[in-house]
């Protein structure tokens, strides 16, 4: 299997879907501009023409809406929104519309409409340029949200969102752009809602999600040189998320924390906490903990987002307060 960067891997999805699905099509700002998407979408406008990779107007609700319309009248179409923060403007069509068309039609009529959001922060963007919502979209009934952490995922779970038919929220971050892994040359699903066992452990068990879920790999190989066995789950999918892997694993570690690159109030992470609670709470031996970000808005100045967002070393430090490394007494108790 040959190796491409999480972009490639994208761009290689699209490419192959519009070669195979004459319904598909994109949608979207900036998308005859590497500047704004990158390499992920890089001269496809010149491989399949302009009347399929369509740039936009300056409107995310007109063009959003317009999507939606085409999904309803049987196409298959992906629109692409280049920073998270300004999706907001189409949040309309999305959740009023593609989320409940389906049920209010009796499952005769669905909007199989692919959003796809890049979010893109760090470089002292700030505060309206640097915002992962995933939590706005786990709260809605209809729609689908993943959010790919490999390029093995890139590309397999964009093909799945195409091939759905549910709207989709397809959530893709910039800082995983340069990841390398193995990726198939055909085109091939990952399954939603199933996520991924990125590391087997027993001592604790860490959930995460998208950048975090890489970052997290990297935090268990060091907490690994320390004696700590963490066991490491990518959701990969986060409306649904595959609760079942997370129950049995929090079950046998008997610890959890969770990972996820957004506000910690309302979010990814206090969904998977209160769920272990709900239904494993017998089986916890400490007390679950969240790395997320602080419950304010992005810093411009670059020593601030040092700060301001986790990366591996603030997962590994969560895990070892949890599991008492750091402090002289353990209230929680301990697991053997």
């Amino acid at each position: 299997m040959r190796s491409l960067t999480y972009a490639r891997a994208i761009r290689e999805a699209f490419a192959q879907l519009l070669a195979s699905d004459p319904r598909v099509f994109v949608i979207g700002q900036g998308l005859w501009s590497p500047w704004y998407v990158g390499s992920s979408m890089e001269s496809l406008d010149v491989e399949f023409g302009r009347s399929r990779v369509i740039d936009s107007p300056v409107s995310e609700n007109a063009t959003t809406g317009a999507a939606v319309g085409a999904a309803l009248a049987g196409m298959r179409p992906i629109v692409v929104h280049p920073r998270m923060d300004f999706m907001v403007l189409a949040i309309d069509p999305i959740i009023n519309q593609a989320a409940n068309w389906s049920y209010m039609f009796a499952g005769k009529a669905s909007a199989p409409v692919v959003v796809r959001s890049i979010i893109n922060r760090g470089g002292e963007q700030a505060a309206q340029h640097s915002q992962a919502l995933q939590a706005f979209f786990l709260h809605v009934p209809g729609v689908k949200v993943v959010m790919p952490a490999t390029p093995y995922d890139a590309k397999g779970l964009l093909a799945a969102a195409v091939r759905d038919g549910n709207p989709v929220l397809y959530i893709d971050d910039r800082w995983l752009y340069q990841e390398t892994g193995g990726v198939p040359e055909e085109l091939y699903e990952v399954p939603i809602g199933k996520a991924a066992l990125r590391r087997e452990g027993r001592d604790v068990t860490v959930v995460a999600t998208s950048f975090m879920a890489a970052q997290a790999v990297v935090a268990a190989g060091a907490l690994a040189r320390r004696g700590v066995d963490a066991e490491v789950i990518d959701l990969r999918s986060v409306k649904p998320w595959d609760k079942e892997l997370v129950l049995e694993s929090v079950r046998k570690t008997g610890r959890l924390l969770v990972a996820d690159a957004a506000w910690a109030t309302g979010g990814v992470a206090a969904e998977v906490i209160a769920s272990v609670a709900c239904e494993a709470a017998d089986s916890l031996v400490a007390r679950p903990a969240r790395v997320c970000l602080p419950d304010a808005p992005a810093p411009m100045s670059a020593s601030l987002e040092k700060v301001y967002y986790p990366r591996s070393e603030t997962i590994a430090r969560a895990v070892e307060n949890m599991l008492c490394l750091k402090e002289a007494s353990c209230p929680t108790g301990s697991r053997s």
